[in-house]
C-alpha cells in the first residue's frame, strides 16, 4: 500500500511539474506588432512559443512573464508579425521542377532568342526529359505565333528532335513535328476523334497538326513523355519548400497530389496506383524537409461517379500518419481556360470570334451526385472554375451535397475568372469559399488583349470579382496557383488592392482592402485546406507557424506591399527561414 501511495504521489507530481512546464515559454517574440487573424483582437505586442505550439498572445508584460531562465528571448524591434500564410491552391512539386529546370517564367523574346534560350537549356541539360526538350512557362502570346515557332522548331537542328513548349497556364502547349510524331498525333488519328476532341488539337483544312494543344490534345503528348523519377520528384520538392518558405508560406493545398509534373489532369482517370508527386511529398517528410503543411487533393475525371470515389480511397489509405501530410478532399475541373486562342473555359454566352460558349467538363445532370458523395465521406471538394457558366454548374453540385446534409464540410472553387452577379450571393448561401488567384487581377496582356476582345462586355465588367463576392457574403482565400505565378502573397495582396497592371487597371470597383488579404492568406486559406483548427491564426493551442516582415504592411503605401520582404519564417517555433542579413533565433 505504501509503495502504491508513494507512486501516485511521485506522478502527481510528476504532472504537477509537466503542467508548470507547459506554463514556460520556450520562445518568446516580444516588442512586435502582432496580427493574430483572431477576429476582432486587437494588435498585439508578443509572442510565447512551447514546444511547437502557440502558448500565448498578448503584451510585452504578460508574455514575459512566461519566462525562465531556459527562455529564448528576442526584441523584433517594432517588425510586423504575423501567422504563416497559406497558399490555397498550389502545384508546388510543379513549382518546383520549373526551379530546377528550363523555364520562360512567362517572359516575352523574339522566337530568335528563345531558340537560343533553348538552345542554351539544352546544353546545360535543363530542358532534358529522355531525349526530349521541353521548356516550361510559356507565355500564352506564343500561340498566335504558331506558324513562326513551326518555321524554326521543325528544321536543321531541331527537326528530328522532340521539342514541347508548355505554358505557364499548364493547359496549353505546343508540340514540334518530331514531338507530334513521337506521340501518334496525325490526321489520321484528328479524323478519328469526335469533333471536341479536335478542337483540343490546332490543325490544317487537311486534318495535319500545326503544334498548339489544348487540355485533353496536350494529355496525348504528355503521355509520351517520361515521368519524373522520384529523385528529381523529391529534388523538387525541395526547392519548392524552401522557396515557399523563404516567401512567408507554411501552408499549401497541392491541388493536384496525383498527377505528375507538367501534366493536364483535367481530365485524370485515376487508379490506386496513380499516386503521382504523392511518393515526393512522403519522402521529404521522411527525411524530416517537409517545413510546411501539405494538404494534398486528388483530381478525379470530372463525369465521375460517386462510386468512383472507392479508388481516390485506395490512394489515399497508401498515405497516412505522414507528419504534416493531409489528405483531405478531391478535385474537380469544371473547364479548361479563357484565353484566346485556347477559349475553353465554360461561358454562358459565346465567344465572340466563335460559335461556341467553351467547353463544360463536367455533366451537371450528375455532378451533384459526385459532391454529395464525396461530402459524405466527409472530403472536401475544391473545383477549377474559370468561365461563369463553370462557376454556375459548380455552385449547382454544392447545392446538392447542401441539400441532402449539412455536414459542416468546407467546399471551395478556385479561379474566378469571370463570375455572373446572379451567383455571387450563392458562396455565402452554400458556405462555399472563393479561393482566388488575385496576382491574376491586372490590365496586362492577358487580360486585354487575350480576353477582353473575345468575351461578352458584361461578363468581362465582372472578371476576377473579388469585391463583388465579399459584399456577398463569400469568404475569399488567397491562393497562387503556382507556377502559374508567383507564391509570393504579397505579390497578390498588392494587386487586390490595386489591380493596377502595364496596361491600366483592371475593373477598379473591384479592389478590397488589405487587411481582407492578410485574412485571406491565413486563417481563411487554413479553413479552406481543413486544417482552421491547427493553423491560420495565433492562438494557445495552435502550431506556432509564423513569419516576421521588415514593414508594417497595415500603414505602408499600397505600392509598398509589393517591396515587403520576409525577415524569418518559422514553422512548428523552428526557424526554417531567415535574410541574410538576419541573425538566428
Amino acid at each position: 500500500m505504501r509503495r502504491l501511495i508513494t507512486g501516485a504521489v511521485a506522478a502527481a507530481i510528476a504532472l504537477g511539474t509537466l503542467d508548470v512546464q507547459a506554463q514556460t515559454a520556450d520562445l518568446i517574440l516580444y516588442n512586435a506588432k502582432v496580427f493574430t487573424a483572431e477576429p476582432g483582437q486587437p494588435l498585439q505586442q508578443a509572442v510565447a512559443i512551447a514546444g511547437d505550439k502557440v502558448l500565448q498572445v498578448g503584451t510585452n508584460e504578460s508574455i514575459s512573464a512566461l519566462a525562465d531562465t531556459h527562455s529564448k528571448r528576442v526584441d523584433l524591434q517594432g517588425k510586423l508579425l504575423m501567422p504563416g500564410f497559406i497558399d490555397s491552391h498550389s502545384h508546388a512539386i510543379d513549382g518546383g521542377m520549373e526551379l530546377v529546370s528550363a523555364s520562360m517564367k512567362d517572359e516575352q523574346v523574339s522566337l530568335d532568342e528563345l531558340a537560343q534560350r533553348l538552345r542554351a537549356a539544352r546544353d546545360s541539360g535543363k530542358a532534358r526529359m529522355g531525349d526530349i526538350l521541353v521548356m516550361n512557362g510559356m507565355h500564352s502570346s506564343y500561340w498566335s505565333q504558331a506558324k513562326g515557332l513551326a518555321e524554326r522548331f521543325n528544321t536543321g537542328e531541331w527537326a528530328q528532335v522532340p521539342v514541347v513548349f508548355t505554358g505557364s497556364d499548364y493547359h496549353t502547349a505546343w508540340a514540334n513535328t518530331a514531338m507530334l510524331r513521337r506521340a501518334g498525333l496525325d490526321a489520321k488519328l484528328l479524323r478519328s476523334l469526335p469533333a471536341a476532341q479536335q478542337r483540343n488539337i490546332a490543325h490544317d483544312k487537311a486534318f495535319t497538326p500545326t503544334g498548339f494543344l489544348v487540355d485533353a490534345g496536350f494529355d496525348r503528348v504528355i503521355a509520351a513523355m517520361p515521368a519524373p523519377d522520384l529523385p528529381l520528384l523529391h529534388r523538387a520538392g525541395l526547392a519548392a519548400v524552401n522557396y515557399n518558405n523563404s516567401l512567408g508560406v507554411t501552408a499549401w493545398m497541392d491541388a493536384a497530389a496525383n498527377g505528375r509534373p507538367g501534366q493536364p489532369v483535367y481530365d485524370i482517370r485515376p487508379t490506386a496506383q496513380t499516386l503521382g508527386v504523392l511518393p515526393a511529398y512522403r519522402e521529404l517528410a521522411r527525411n524530416g524537409e517537409l517545413s510546411a503543411h501539405v494538404a494534398a487533393l486528388l483530381v478525379v475525371n470530372p463525369k465521375s461517379r460517386p462510386a468512383d470515389l472507392a479508388v481516390i480511397d485506395e490512394v489515399r489509405q497508401q498515405f497516412q500518419g505522414i507528419p504534416n501530410l493531409s489528405l483531405p478532399g478531391i478535385k474537380v475541373f469544371a473547364d479548361g481556360v479563357v484565353e484566346y486562342p485556347a477559349q475553353s473555359a465554360a461561358l454562358l454566352k459565346n465567344y465572340r470570334n466563335q460559335h461556341s460558349a467553351g467547353e463544360l467538363l463536367l455533366d451537371p445532370t450528375h455532378f451533384g451526385e459526385l459532391v454529395s458523395a464525396a461530402d459524405a465521406r466527409g472530403w472536401l471538394v475544391h473545383i477549377h472554375a474559370i468561365g461563369d457558366r463553370a462557376v454556375r454548374e459548380s455552385l449547382n453540385g454544392i447545392a446538392q451535397a447542401r441539400k441532402d446534409r449539412q455536414s459542416g464540410v468546407t467546399h471551395s472553387i478556385t479561379h474566378l475568372e469571370l463570375v455572373n452577379p446572379a451567383d455571387f450571393p450563392r458562396f455565402k448561401q452554400l458556405n462555399v469559399i472563393a479561393s482566388m488567384q488575385l496576382e491574376w487581377a491586372l490590365a496586362d496582356d492577358y487580360t486585354v488583349d487575350l480576353v477582353q476582345p473575345y468575351v461578352a462586355a458584361d461578363a468581362y465588367r465582372y472578371m476576377y470579382p473579388a469585391k463583388s463576392l465579399l459584399d456577398a457574403g463569400a469568404t475569399i482565400a488567397g491562393a497562387s496557383d503556382w507556377p502559374v505565378s508567383t507564391p509570393d502573397p504579397l505579390k497578390a495582396m498588392y494587386q487586390a488592392v490595386t489591380r493596377q497592371g502595364p496596361k491600366g487597371v483592371l475593373n477598379g470597383e473591384q479592389r478590397i482592402g488589405r487587411e481582407v488579404m492578410f485574412y485571406a492568406y491565413t486563417r481563411n486559406a487554413a479553413k479552406t485546406i481543413g486544417l482552421e483548427d491547427t493553423i491560420g491564426s495565433l492562438a494557445p493551442g495552435k502550431q506556432a507557424d509564423l513569419v516576421v516582415l521588415d514593414r508594417d504592411l497595415f500603414t505602408v503605401p499600397e505600392a509598398e506591399l509589393k517591396e515587403a520582404r520576409v525577415l524569418r519564417t518559422l514553422f512548428g517555433g523552428r526557424e526554417v527561414y531567415r535574410a541574410g542579413d538576419q541573425s538566428p533565433l
